[in-house]
């Protein structure tokens, strides 16, 4: 049996679930969140606990409950606290700038790369080099993350590049002269 699968997920106050069959739809202050699980996983609400349960003990069942366990309490967690990703882009001359849901990077391309950021996603940049993705949807805050990292991916031996708040990254030693 999971054992993350098996924990309880307890609701803060306002925050309302509507299950209907396998659709589950949560709503909070920050917003509201919907998801279609599989069949094979059912969730029971009691008092103010949801508990993820699985229908048979089939292979594909056991591997779903944990994830869906999983999926249901950061829909819970994203309408009542929300998520956020902070990356910092380091080198010089490299900046970020936001303009409502737009986020431009100079990070040493010959043009700005522009990123539009996709509804419910808040983009703040602070001193020019920290980013903050903010949201209610723990998937999408990571995805949009992960593509700004992609734009310029820290490298080994400078170190520039766009990289997670607090990411270490492995320096090598570069080429060594002749003596």
């Amino acid at each position: 049996m999971s054992r993350i699968g098996k924990r309880p997920i307890e609701i803060p106050n306002k925050v309302t679930v509507n299950i209907e069959g396998s659709h589950v739809a949560v709503k909070g202050p920050k917003g509201e969140l919907e998801r279609t699980l599989p069949s094979m996983v059912n969730v029971e609400l009691t008092d103010n606990t949801l508990r993820v349960v699985r229908t048979d003990d089939s292979r594909v069942a056991r591997q779903r409950h944990g994830l869906c366990r999983t999926l249901v309490f950061n829909m819970v967690e994203g309408v009542s606290n929300g998520f956020e990703k902070r990356l910092e882009i380091q080198g010089v001359g490299y900046r970020a700038a936001a303009a409502g849901s737009k986020l431009t990077l100079n990070v040493g391309y010959s043009k700005p790369v522009e990123m539009d950021m996709p509804q419910g996603i808040t983009v703040a940049v602070e001193k020019n080099t920290e980013i903050t993705i903010s949201g209610i949807d723990k998937e999408i805050v990571g995805n949009i993350a992960a593509k700004i990292r992609a734009v310029r991916p820290p490298e080994p031996y400078k170190g520039k590049g766009i990289r997670y708040k607090g990411e270490l990254v492995r320096r090598k030693a570069g080429k060594t002269g002749k003596k």
